[in-house]
Order: structure tokens, then sequence, then C-alpha cells
């Protein structure tokens, strides 16, 4: 026999779970300091794929609805132009390399979006002369709902023309 709950203990239940609920620690926000060393090494995966002239690595990190930026051309909108513009770049220019001279991770409080900045010498060969210029590079990085950090806009901008080595 089920002895029925007086409306003032049912009342107690229920404000002790709404309690208990409003007062539980909300879930951590990972560590800014683990968020940095996963967008590096995504980073690294993209500029690898870069020297590698593979343009799926280069793009792997890639959001849908990536914004790209660089001087001296109109933005790209989208992973596909992303993609397109590096196979066009990496037939034009075979021996472009980048080299990472410094960079930094900026996390924000809740650990689910970030902006990486760095700054890269550029090598290639034109006429058969060695030369180089220096970039900066800084792109934002947003945790998607699948867990996966992607790059959702970037910006290269050169500090110098090309000039031999």
């Amino acid at each position: 026999m089920t002895i029925p709950q007086s409306p003032v203990r049912r009342s107690s239940a229920y404000s002790l779970v709404i309690l208990l609920a409003a007062t539980a620690p909300a879930a951590a926000a990972p560590s800014k300091s683990a968020v940095a060393t996963a967008i590096k090494a995504d980073v690294a995966q993209m500029i690898a794929g870069i020297n590698a002239h593979d343009v799926a690595r280069a793009t792997a990190f890639d959001a849908p609805d990536l914004i790209s930026m660089e001087t001296g051309r109109s933005p790209s909108v989208g992973s596909k132009a992303d993609r397109d513009g590096l196979a066009m770049a990496f037939k034009a220019a075979p021996s472009w390399r980048l080299k990472l001279i410094d960079e930094t991770v900026d996390v924000a409080e809740a650990g689910d979006m970030a902006v990486y900045r760095s700054t890269y010498d550029e090598d290639s060969v034109e006429g058969g002369r060695p030369m180089t210029h220096r970039v900066n590079f800084i792109a934002g990085f947003k945790q998607d709902p699948d867990g996966a950090w992607r790059v959702h806009w970037s910006v290269v901008a050169a500090q110098s023309r090309s000039h031999p080595k």
C-alpha cells in the first residue's frame, strides 16, 4: 500500500532538488593552457600541410564559414574557397614554405574561443633567386559542437615585400 505524500513534503522535496541544482558547480571550463596547446598543435599541422603543399592537411581545421583575409586580395569566404586558393598558390609558388618565428594563443575565460597570433617567414624562389618576407598571422578559433577546434576567420598581413634572402 502506498502512502500519499503531503503537499508540504512533496514541496520540500522539489525545493531540495532545485536548491541542489542551483548550487551544483557548473561544468568546469577546459584549462586555458590545454586549449592553447591544442590550438598550437592544430596550427603546426596546418603549417606542415602548407609546407608539404597538401591542401587537405593545410585546411583540415577550416570551419565551413571561414573568412580568410590577406594583404593585397579580397577576402575569401568558405572552406572551399580557401582550399581552391591554396591549390592555386601551391601551383604558382612550388617553393613556398613557412617558418614559425613566434606564436601565442589567447583563450577566452569560458574556454570555447581563442585567438592565435604568430609571425612567420615566408620563403620562396623567384626567377631562381631565394626570396623571403615576414608575415603576421592571426586566427579566430571556436570549439564547435562536435568538440573540434576550427578556424572561423584568419588574417595574413605582410610586414614587408619579398626580398632576396
